[in-house]
C-alpha cells in the first residue's frame, strides 16, 4: 500500500504532488535542471557573446602568422573570455541592477525576473544581429513580423545573432589574413627566383610577419579595433 501510494505520488525521484502555488518540483528535479542548465552555459557564452567574433579573429591571426601553437588555444580563449567580459559588462550590470537585485529582496517575481533580464540582452543581440539575417529566421519560424526591434523573441535574436557575428569575424579576418599573404607570396617570389628550394617558403616568411605584427604593435591595435567594432 505504502509502493503504491509512493509509486503515485513520485516518478523517479520527481514529485508529482501538487503545492499550494502550483505544481512542486523536487530536489533531484531541480539538481538535474541545474546541471542542465551549467552544460549549456559554456556554450550560450560563446554564441550571445562577443567572444564568438573575437575568437575567430584571433584564430585567423595565428593562421597568418604561421605560428601553429603560439599563442596557445588556452591564452586565445583566455584572452577572448576576458575581452567579452568587458564588452558585456555593462549589459550584466544592468541585468544585476533591475532584475537580480529586485528579486533578491522580494520586489518582483522570479518571471518578472527573467522578463526583466532578457530586455538589455534582446538589446545586445538586435544591435548586432543583421536585419538580412532576422528576417531568415523570421521566415522559417514563420512568426509576424515584430514592431519594433524590442519585440523579437530569443529565438529569433540568438541564431541571427550568431550567423550575423560569423560573417564579421570572417570579413575581419580575411582583411586581416591580405598583409601577411603578400609578406608570403614576396619571400616565395625571392626564394624561388634564387634556387633557394631546400627550405619552404612559409619557414622564411614567418620571422618576416612576426617581425612585422611585433614592430606596428599589433596586439594593441588589433585588440583595440575589436573592443571599438563594438561601441
Amino acid at each position: 500500500m505504502t509502493f503504491a501510494l509512493l509509486a503515485a505520488d513520485s516518478l523517479l525521484g520527481i514529485s508529482l504532488i501538487d503545492a499550494k502555488g502550483g505544481a512542486s518540483v523536487s530536489v533531484p528535479m531541480q539538481i538535474t535542471i541545474l546541471m542542465t542548465l551549467l552544460v549549456m552555459l559554456p556554450a550560450a557564452v560563446m554564441s550571445v557573446t562577443p567572444f564568438l567574433r573575437i575568437s575567430i579573429v584571433l584564430h585567423f591571426l595565428r593562421q597568418a602568422l604561421g605560428t601553429q601553437s603560439a599563442p596557445s588555444n588556452q591564452v586565445l580563449v583566455g584572452l577572448s573570455l576576458f575581452l567579452s567580459m568587458l564588452i558585456v559588462s555593462p549589459v550584466l550590470t544592468q541585468i544585476h541592477s533591475e532584475a537580480w537585485e529586485p528579486m533578491q529582496k522580494g520586489a518582483i517575481t522570479q518571471d518578472q525576473a527573467i522578463e526583466k533580464a532578457g530586455k538589455p540582452l534582446r538589446t545586445f543581440l538586435a544591435k548586432y544581429a543583421r536585419e538580412k539575417d532576422v528576417k531568415l529566421f523570421l521566415e522559417i519560424t514563420h512568426a509576424a513580423a515584430p514592431r519594433t526591434p524590442d519585440d523579437l523573441e530569443l529565438k529569433i535574436l540568438v541564431p541571427a545573432y550568431i550567423i550575423s557575428e560569423l560573417k564579421t569575424g570572417f570579413q575581419i579576418g580575411a582583411v586581416l589574413f591580405l598583409p601577411f599573404l603578400v609578406i608570403d607570396i614576396v619571400v616565395a617570389s625571392v626564394t624561388l627566383s634564387i634556387g633557394m628550394v631546400q627550405l619552404p617558403p612559409v619557414m622564411l616568411s614567418a620571422p618576416f610577419k612576426i617581425l612585422l605584427f611585433v614592430l606596428v604593435d599589433g596586439w594593441n591595435l588589433l585588440v583595440g579595433s575589436l573592443i571599438k567594432s563594438f561601441y
